[in-house]
């Protein structure tokens, strides 16, 4: 199935401690590339999430958030760690002078920084289940979202597809009367010379014509092009990059295609093929 590699999705739990919540945003890349924000007590499963998500993306860059918000006006009590406040501060201060235009830093960013507060009697080792339990769920939506988003892709990219088939046989048909009424131009234009002809100087000529003007390798080509593109659409397999060196052989053939024509019809024809490719391509560029 097409994925998408642009998503976001979101889950929250709420916990005898606090409330867990996981964010997982993903945008196109060449790889796939995650970085993590946690808080520093869930980060011994931080291996545990890399290897959900290589198992189940194939590219992509993935930010996952996980944030922990501890109860209120329950048991749980904040305290602060006041050496690790203190070197943030003075690690800072250090950057400020480093700046033309510092940012003020307030207290509350202080406290955001991880490890800052301190939850002491939270059970971490329960959280840390719940929060790989809890980051699964919101990789299935993730996932949901992705294949959601690939099958609207899809769908555009077959309707292009569909619409260079019609341009290939439109071209196919085109050809021959197009070779043949050249031929009959260049005929016309030497009997107008009033010189004798060579009928077989003539016809020589005439074979070169054709030869130059022959595109039925490239429509064979763009025929094969375009059944491989849609095969790979059915796959279950991460395409992306296939379908976009595929998109590099059309414009090609495409491109050829204008280069060797001589009637208004065929050059239009280039034209159009190389816009309907483009618009895959940049489609393309967001498969997975």
């Amino acid at each position: 199935m097409i994925r998408s590699m642009t998503a976001f999705s979101r889950c929250d739990r709420s916990t005898d401690w606090g409330t867990l919540s996981w964010e997982v945003r993903t945008v196109n890349h060449r790889y796939l590339e995650p970085s993590f924000r946690m808080p520093e007590e869930l980060r011994a499963i931080e291996s545990n999430i890399r290897e959900r998500l290589s198992k189940r993306l194939g590219r992509g860059k993935v930010e996952c958030n996980c944030r922990f918000q501890p109860q209120q006006g329950g048991e749980t009590n904040l305290t602060i760690n006041t050496e690790l406040a203190r070197k943030v501060v003075e690690t800072s201060r250090e950057i400020d002078h480093m700046l033309y235009n510092s940012a003020a830093v307030n207290s509350m960013d202080i406290l955001r920084w991880p490890g800052v507060i301190d939850t002491g009697s939270a059970d971490w080792d329960s959280l840390r289940k719940i929060s790989l339990t809890l980051f699964d769920k919101a990789l299935d939506d993730l996932i949901t979202t992705r294949e959601r988003e690939g099958e609207r892709l899809k769908a555009m990219i077959v309707e292009r597809l569909d619409a260079m088939v019609v341009i290939v046989a439109d071209v196919r048909q085109w050809i021959p009367e197009i070779i043949q009424a050249q031929r009959n131009k260049i005929i016309e234009r030497l009997a107008g010379l009033e010189v004798e002809l060579d009928d077989a100087r003539l016809e020589q000529e005439a074979a070169v014509l054709v030869q130059k003007m022959d595109v039925d390798e490239e429509m064979d080509r763009l025929a094969t092009h375009l059944d491989e593109v849609r095969r790979n659409l059915e796959g279950d397999k991460p395409v992306g990059r296939r379908l976009d060196f595929l998109m590099q052989e059309l414009n090609r053939e495409a491109n050829t295609l204008g280069s060797k024509s001589i009637n208004i019809d065929t050059t239009r024809a280039s034209v159009d093929l190389k816009v309907l490719i483009e618009q895959m391509r940049e489609q393309i560029q967001n498969i997975e």
